[in-house]
């Protein structure tokens, strides 16, 4: 395995141990998403050039959406976008409301070095940058001089923007204008009015002559808008993943077909470029971009995602429109298991012993007795299997010298510690087995 921070070592480890998605290192533990790496390159390359990509993501819960997405994110936060990761539910980020869906982008937005949220360091280095190109033209300007060739060039900057969003404009002078003259009530103020936020007081608001919140058909110039800041703030582009858009099944007719109406307006909008610089990525299950209850209730959205599926996975076309994560089969899992592995070795002073003790074959072992534990189902043990290999096994055999776990570690699946769905796939009684051999695999 190349060389690995310790840093990044033990954030990766320490996810995998909580039974979380580690929110860097993907890399690490990407297995079976070579071949889709061409085609994310690409459409990255085609967005950092003024382009925008649409692109749903399908798969039954367990096959690895949630890492996919963020597998691309941190593809494209390596190439200098930013991102932003909005978990669509019924109370909390309605699709149907974007005004919602707009401040948790501006809430989760990330960069290479600023984790969420990192808005106002954008509209920071946005202003920073507009100075130092406005200087770039005549180094010798003095400070009234500068303040003017800023503004005209804030203007020039802004004048799409403007065009179909003045509101954004005028809050972007307002909160230039209270920077430079260090008043830090109004600023604060006008930058969560920028990031959507509701309740923005009225005295912030009114002195750039700004008024009311943000609704749904101002976000889609505020999103506008926040694209031309990261394009001129260095970021050539922002990818943003809708997640889980298959709770839109669950919501009322009426609001479940407001919110398939947005995904179409959404995806509309990106293809008459309005966005350029915009990756936008939708997850869901196969229910949802098939079902009665989904993607088929309006048919215009229907047309623009439809995909053929008919052929063999391994044929799919990983630059359609809709693309299917298959999830883990045995191999894959035990491939994960033993990346994990070594990964874990590399930074461990008993390295000789984990990859002893923790051999291929245990790993092998294990990720059966796991998928045992879930009724067979492969495509649902990593995450489990994972926690299960991390914390109970490897953490053990690195700080216990006589643990062997053949002998002293019994696999337990507990319904507690065990997600919805993966309590669905177990087979009733989940309690301890005596080893990983003695669990029976349905398949």
């Amino acid at each position: 395995m190349a060389e690995v921070s310790p840093r990044r070592r033990r954030e990766v480890i320490d996810a995998l141990r909580r039974g979380t998605v580690p929110s860097n290192g993907l890399d690490l533990l990407a297995v079976g998403l070579d071949r889709f790496e061409r085609a994310m390159d690409e459409e990255l390359d085609s967005v950092a050039g003024g382009g925008s990509v649409v692109k749903a993501v399908r798969g039954e819960y367990g096959t690895g959406k949630t890492f996919f997405t963020r597998f691309l994110a941190e593809r494209a936060l390596r190439r200098g976008f930013a991102s932003a990761e909005v978990q669509i539910s019924e109370t909390e980020t309605p699709l149907h409301k974007l005004e919602t869906v707009y401040r948790r982008i501006t809430e989760s937005l990330r960069t290479a070095s600023v984790q969420p949220s990192a808005f106002r360091s954008v509209l920071d280095s946005w202003l920073f940058t507009l100075e130092e190109d406005a200087l770039a033209a005549d180094p010798s300007m003095g400070d009234s001089a500068l303040d003017t060739a800023t503004s005209e060039l804030l203007e020039r900057r802004l004048a799409d923007v403007s065009a179909k969003t003045p509101a954004f404009a005028q809050a972007l002078r307002g909160y230039r204008a209270a920077s430079a003259s260090e008043d830090a009530v109004s600023a604060d103020g006008l930058a969560a009015w920028l990031g959507g936020q509701p309740h923005v007081g009225a005295a912030a608001k009114r002195a750039s002559g700004v008024r009311g919140d943000l609704d749904h058909f101002g976000a889609m110039g505020f999103l506008q808008g926040l694209l031309v800041i990261l394009r001129d703030a260095g970021h050539p582009g922002l990818v943003v993943v809708l997640d889980e858009v298959e709770t839109l099944q669950r919501m009322r007719s009426d609001v479940r077909d407001k919110a398939l109406n947005a995904i179409r307006q959404l995806m509309d909008e990106v293809d008459s470029g309005r966005f350029p610089g915009l990756y936008l990525v939708l997850t869901g299950t196969p229910a949802f971009f098939d079902g009665p209850s989904g993607v088929p209730r309006l048919p215009p959205l229907a047309q623009r995602l439809a995909t053929d599926f008919q052929t063999e996975s391994r044929f799919d076309n990983p630059r359609a429109v809709q693309i299917r994560l298959s999830g883990f089969d045995r191999d894959s899992l035990v491939s994960l298991g033993i990346r994990v592995r070594n990964l874990y070795a590399s930074g461990s002073e008993a390295d000789g012993r984990v990859l002893s003790l923790v051999s291929d074959s245990y790993v092998a072992d294990l990720a059966a007795a796991v998928a045992g534990g879930l009724g067979g189902k492969v495509g649902v043990a990593p995450r489990i299997f994972l926690k299960k290999l991390v914390g109970d096994v490897l953490d053990r055999v690195d700080q216990f010298p006589d643990f062997d776990p053949r002998q002293h570690y019994a696999l337990t699946l507990s319904r507690e510690e065990l997600s919805p769905e993966e309590r669905a796939a177990s087979s009733g009684a989940v309690g301890p087995a005596a080893s990983p051999d003695d669990v029976d695999l349905e398949l």
